[in-house]
């Protein structure tokens, strides 16, 4: 191509994230000379990000542009890449009510950002603004790619499917790759000689090969080596990042299903009904669950992101080290033509024959000039599909509520919840549910809302 391409950030207030995006693809030759785009509605943010940005190509000595804009429709214009990544409602309130509510009812959680009844409301307050963001590209950059890091990530990925079918987009994780180093480093085998094929749902995807090559070429199954690990006590090892997550959930369900799942075991644990249950503290004790782990993580992130933010500020040149994320990879095949592959969130179109074909599936894709190109995988071993099924209810339903504007959906998504449903009668889902969308009012569809006096009536 003889233009420079152009790469928007919307959200581009998350310095810290966008500095490691950024980074990677002014490193790449190709991409070099791009035009920056950053958006965000905070303005303090965004002159963080910008200073942090002109660092970047300062450090690395290209001729790369850094605009900032606070309106997203001009940022969008002429756009060939889109990144988002943004947070509806932010930590406080709104992370904050998504465990608090549910505790008045007994209800634990982990995460919340996925699945059970925090996933629910942040897919509820997340997919209007992501829609919003598809309609203004096809108004200035049709043909742009639409990379979403933005959770719940399956719920997002189905509803930009259904209602702007025509964006091309991609919901984008680390959970495939970064699982797959935490196994490499309780094997203790070079990541570089192992050969891995995943495929599911985000957060729900299995390895459904994970093999060591061997000097002469051939591939060793890794299986059982983990099972036998795991059993004589070895595995999972101390974790590397966070001592208040042990793996032993996933390393359970090995055992169980005979496959290694990709997300994390505080992730996992609330996705299952078998792990968090009320009057168990055997079972918290017995498998390191980390209960209300995502608000302690995002108070030690948003301290840890201000600290770097700072230093990036102060300092005259910013040390550029490659990420692990997706995103300059595939801006780098499409605007070259030079073929990768990558871990993508697409609708399914009967790429895993067993799941739904307008489920958004998490498979290899191969990445080229024609675009991302998902890969078949074909039908899932029965336990796998029948243990996605549950999440893809939760999904489908919420997915329904926001297309159709109809509430009662959002009550029948609690219901499907496998750990809701394990934990709270019919009336508790109810009243839950309600007060949620009481306490979201502010964050949440006009036709979501509701008030107590009116539900009782």
């Amino acid at each position: 191509m003889t233009r420079e391409p152009k790469i928007t950030f919307i959200g581009a207030g998350s310095t810290v994230f966008m500095k490691n995006i950024i980074g990677d693809v002014l490193q790449r030759p190709a991409l070099s000379a791009a035009t920056i785009a950053l958006m965000d509605l905070n303005p303090e943010r965004l002159a963080e990000s910008e200073i942090v940005a002109g660092k970047l190509v300062r450090t690395l000595g290209v001729k790369a542009k850094v605009e900032t804009y606070s309106n997203q429709l001009k940022a969008l214009e002429g756009a060939d890449f889109v990144v988002v990544a943004f947070q509806i409602g932010g930590y406080e309130p709104c992370t904050v009510t998504d465990f608090e509510v549910p505790k008045n009812y007994g209800l634990r959680q982990t995460i919340a950002d996925t699945l059970g009844v925090g996933g629910i409301m942040r897919g509820l307050r997340t997919v209007p603004h992501l829609w919003k963001i598809c309609e203004d590209m096809l108004a200035v950059c049709p043909e742009a790619i639409l990379l979403q890091y933005v959770n719940p990530m399956a719920i997002n990925t189905w509803a930009i499917a259904e209602k702007y079918p025509t964006i091309r987009q991609v919901g984008l994780c680390h959970s495939v790759q970064g699982t797959a180093f935490e196994l490499a480093r309780d094997l203790e085998i070079p990541l570089e000689e192992i050969r891995y094929r995943a495929a599911g749902i985000n957060h729900m995807a299995f390895y459904l090969k994970f093999e060591h090559r061997q000097k002469d070429g051939s591939y060793r199954d890794l299986y059982p080596d983990l099972i036998r690990g795991y059993r004589e006590g070895r595995f999972p090892k101390p974790s590397h990042w966070n001592p208040r997550c042990p793996n032993k959930v996933r390393y359970e369900m090995l055992t169980r299903l005979g496959y290694f799942v990709t997300e994390s075991s505080e992730h996992f644990a609330e996705y299952t009904p078998y792990f968090i249950k009320d009057g168990r503290p055997d079972l918290i004790e017995k498998f390191g669950i980390p209960l209300d782990e995502y608000p302690k993580r995002c108070i030690e992130q948003i301290e840890r992101w201000k600290g770097q933010a700072a230093a990036f500020k102060e300092a005259e040149t910013i040390e550029v080290a490659e990420s692990h994320e997706y995103a300059s990879s595939i801006m780098n095949s499409v605007w070259t033509g030079e073929p990768s592959v990558i871990y993508g969130n697409l609708r399914n179109n009967g790429c895993i024959t067993s799941l739904p074909e307008n489920c958004a599936a998490e498979v290899p894709c191969l990445v080229d000039a024609s675009g991302i190109q998902p890969t078949y995988v074909g039908a899932l071993p029965p336990q796998l599909t029948a243990l996605i099924r549950t999440n893809i209810n939760v999904q489908e339903l919420t997915v329904q509520a926001l297309v159709t504007e109809n509430r009662d959906h959002l009550y029948h998504a609690a219901m499907m919840d496998p750990h809701t449903a394990a934990e709270l009668d019919l009336d508790q889902i109810w009243s839950l549910v309600d007060d949620l969308l009481v306490a979201h009012r502010d964050w949440i569809p006009e036709w979501a809302r509701v008030s107590k006096k009116v539900q009782a009536a």
